[in-house]
């Protein structure tokens, strides 16, 4: 029981600034004691992009780099041919990387960069008051769209998993959940193998994680789990995409 609520080392001591029921501390919480259980702190560099990722720096206990919106992928690529040592990863919302970042990571993956890339889908614009993002779900009303997502005008929920998993420089790709318990430890074991594939220099890893996100929703924190069980999970289906070996 200590150990469930021991702070990981790879996190500071600070109060996040997240809305109550928010996944990103959570997922915080998953990556610093991943990375403590694989002793690789002093090694870790992590891209932080805008949006509400953007303070990581006042959480994380490692070395942590802000980078322009959409442009982790390319800021990680650079940090890891330079320090071809160093674990880079980066963490991105579904705002930064499936809107104004799509090229970015799509030429990422395809190029096999031996990175770690961590996708948080809360299906809107978290931080700039909850717009419609390319993985708003249909008939799901956000601020741009009050009467809800329509195919005729913006289109279909982008699976981002599902696209990056056709790419050849690609070796693993996933999607979990942080909607109950199981899913979040499946979540953990994910997060390191993201890692542990980096170390191992197998190629690009990509875990795309479905995440609450009660004040733009809505709805109080328990709902907003059981809106990820009955709506999200629908559309967005929790698996492995890809993982094999590079040849």
């Amino acid at each position: 029981m200590e150990q469930v609520f021991k702070r990981p080392e790879s996190l500071k001591d600070n109060p996040f600034r997240l809305c109550p029921g928010c996944g990103h501390s959570l997922v915080h919480r998953l990556i610093a004691q991943s990375i403590d259980e694989l002793g690789i702190r002093e090694r870790v560099i992590g891209i932080a992009p805008v949006g509400c990722a953007v303070f990581a720096y006042d959480y994380f206990n490692f070395d942590i780099i802000e980078c322009a919106h959409g442009r982790p992928p390319s800021v990680a690529t650079a940090l890891k041919r330079v320090h071809p040592e160093a674990i880079v990863f980066s963490y991105q919302g579904d705002g930064d990387l499936a809107a104004i970042g799509t090229a970015e990571i799509v030429h990422t993956a395809n190029r096999g960069e031996n990175l770690s890339v961590f996708f948080i889908n809360n299906a809107t614009y978290g931080m700039t008051g909850g717009q419609m993002a390319p993985t708003t779900l249909l008939k799901q009303r956000t601020t741009t769209c009050q009467k809800g997502k329509r195919i005729a005008t913006e289109g279909y929920p982008l699976k981002v998993s599902e696209m990056l998993a056709t790419l050849d420089g690609a070796v693993f790709v996933a999607r979990s959940s942080l909607d109950n318990v199981n899913n979040v430890l499946h979540t953990k074991k994910l997060v390191k193998k993201v890692f542990e594939n980096q170390m191992n220099n197998k190629g690009f890893s990509f875990l795309e994680i479905l995440s609450p996100c009660p004040t733009d929703w809505h709805m109080q924190p328990v709902d907003s789990l059981k809106w990820i069980s009955s709506e999200m999970a629908g559309v967005f289906k929790n698996g492995i995409f890809k993982d094999v070996e590079r040849p």
